[in-house]
C-alpha cells in the first residue's frame, strides 16, 4: 500500500472527526431549545441525557465484535450517516416519545462511531510511528466550533430546529459516504518498548482499569460543559439563549488549539507529563467555573477548561493502544465503554447536585474528579518517555 493512500485515509478519517464535532454540537448546544420542543421537564431531563450514553455504550460493546469480521473501516463508513439522520430525526418531531426514539437511535449509532473512529486512529498512529491522534480530535475540536457557531445562528434567528439541522445534515452526509471511500487501518508499525513486556493479544481489564478510569473522569468533565454549560449560563449566570450558546464554542475552540500542539508537546515532553498538565488546567477551569460572578466570566472559566480536558481523551486511547498492541481495536472498544460512563455519571449527577444543592457547588465534583486523573498519568508512560520517533513516514497499512 503506497504512502499516498495512507495520507488520504489519514486526511479521510479527520473529516470523519470534524463531521461527528459538527453532529454532536449541533444537538449538545440547543438541549435548551430541545428541552422546549418537547416540553421534557428538568426533572426528566436527566433521564433523557442519560440514556444517549448507555445506549452508546451498549453499541461500543457490540461494535467490538463487529469490527472483528468487517474491520472498523465498514462499521464507520455506515454509522455516521446513521448518526446525521438521528440528529434530523431530533429536530424533526413534536411528542415525547419521538424525542426519546431519535435520542435512543443516536446514542446507538454513535456508540458504533466512536468506537470505529478511534480505532482506526490508534492502528494509524502505531503505523506512523508517532503521536497523530490528537490530531484526529482537533478536526472533531473544530467541527464542534463550527456546530456550535452554527447553532448560535439557529438560536440568533430563532430557527427551529429541524430547520437549523437540514442543510447540515443535506451537506454533510454525502461528503461524508464520498470521504469513507479512503478509510484504511494502519498495519504493522513499531510496538513502544513500554507495550512489549504486557502481552499483544489478551486485555487484561487489570492493566486498561487505570485509563478507563482517567477517560470516565475526563468525559464527566466534558458531559458536564456539553450538558450543562448553557443552561448554567442562563439559570446561574443570568444569560440570554443567544448568548448561552457561546461557552460550548469558546470551549471548543481552546480545545482545539490545546489539540493542534498537543502531538508535538507529546513528542517533546511525553504524554504523562502533558496529561497531568492538562489534569491541572482543567480542575482550575471548573473552579473558576463555580466562582464566576457573570456570564462573561464563566465564558473565560470554560475557556480555560477546554484547554485542560483537550488532550486528556486522545492521549488515553493512544495509550491503550500502546499497551495492547496486538488487540487494539478490542482494548479501544472496551476503553469507549468508559467514555459513555463518563457521560452517563456526570449529567446525572450534576443535574441532580444542582437541582438539590447549587450548581456552582456541582461543578466542584468534576473538577476534584479531573484532578485525580494526575494520580494515574504513569500509565500513559514512565515519566520523560516519548512516543516514536520524529519522522513522519508512515508504514505499511491494511484496507481497512
Amino acid at each position: 500500500m503506497t504512502d499516498a493512500r495512507l495520507w488520504r485515509g489519514r486526511g479521510s478519517l479527520a473529516f470523519g472527526f470534524f463531521v461527528q464535532g459538527v453532529t454532536f454540537a449541533l444537538l449538545v448546544t440547543r438541549i435548551p431549545a430541545i428541552q422546549d420542543r418537547y416540553g421534557i421537564s428538568d426533572a426528566l431531563l436527566p433521564a433523557f441525557l442519560a440514556a444517549v450514553p448507555i445506549l452508546a455504550g451498549v453499541a461500543s460493546v457490540v461494535t467490538e465484535k463487529v469490527v472483528a469480521r468487517v474491520g472498523p473501516a465498514v462499521v464507520l463508513r455506515w454509522s455516521q450517516p446513521f448518526v446525521l439522520l438521528a440528529l434530523l430525526a431530533v429536530g424533526a418531531g413534536t411528542e415525547l416519545w419521538q424525542a426519546a426514539v431519535a435520542l435512543g437511535f443516536f446514542g446507538l449509532a454513535v456508540g458504533a462511531l466512536d468506537a470505529s473512529m478511534n480505532m482506526l486512529g490508534v492502528s494509524l498512529q502505531r503505523a506512523y510511528g508517532r503521536s497523530i491522534m490528537l490530531g484526529f480530535h482537533a478536526s472533531y475540536s473544530l467541527g464542534g466550533i463550527v456546530g456550535a457557531s452554527l447553532a448560535w445562528v439557529g438560536a440568533h434567528w430563532h430557527l427551529s430546529l429541524f430547520t437549523s439541522y437540514l442543510p447540515v445534515v443535506a451537506v454533510l452526509l454525502p461528503l461524508a459516504l464520498v470521504g469513507s471511500r479512503w478509510y484504511v487501518a494502519g498495519g504493522g508499525g513499531p510496538v513502544p518498548e513500554e507495550s512489549t513486556e504486557r502481552g499483544s493479544s489478551a486485555v487484561a481489564f487489570t492493566l486498561l482499569l487505570p485509563l478507563c478510569l482517567v477517560m470516565t473522569f475526563a468525559y464527566i468533565g466534558d458531559s458536564t460543559v456539553a450538558n450543562w454549560s448553557a443552561k448554567y449560563l442562563q439559570d446561574v449566570l443570568h444569560s440570554s439563549e443567544e448568548l448561552a450558546t457561546v461557552p460550548y464554542n469558546a470551549y471548543m475552540v481552546t480545545t482545539l488549539l490545546g489539540r493542534a500542539v498537543g502531538d508535538f508537546g507529546v513528542r517533546r515532553l511525553g504524554a504523562a507529563a502533558v496529561v497531568r498538565g492538562g489534569a491541572v488546567l482543567a480542575a482550575l477551569g471548573f473552579g473558576l467555573v463555580a466562582a464566576a460572578p457573570g456570564a462573561w466570566a464563566g465564558i473565560a472559566a470554560f475557556t480555560l477548561l477546554g484547554l485542560g480536558l483537550s488532550v486528556l481523551v486522545p492521549q488515553t486511547f493512544a495509550a491503550a493502544g500502546r499497551l495492547f498492541p496486538g488487540n487494539s481495536d478490542a482494548a479501544v472498544a472496551r476503553l469507549n465503554v468508559f467514555n459513555y460512563v463518563g457521560f452517563l455519571v456526570g449529567s446525572p449527577l450534576v443535574g441532580a447536585l444542582g437541582d438539590a444543592w447549587s450548581y456552582r457547588g456541582a461543578m466542584l465534583v468534576p473538577m476534584v474528579l479531573v484532578l485525580v486523573t494526575v494520580v494515574y498519568a504513569t500509565s500513559f508512560g514512565p515519566r520523560g518517555a516519548r512516543y516514536g520517533g520524529g519522522h513522519e513516514r508512515p508504514r505499511t497499512v491494511d484496507v481497512g
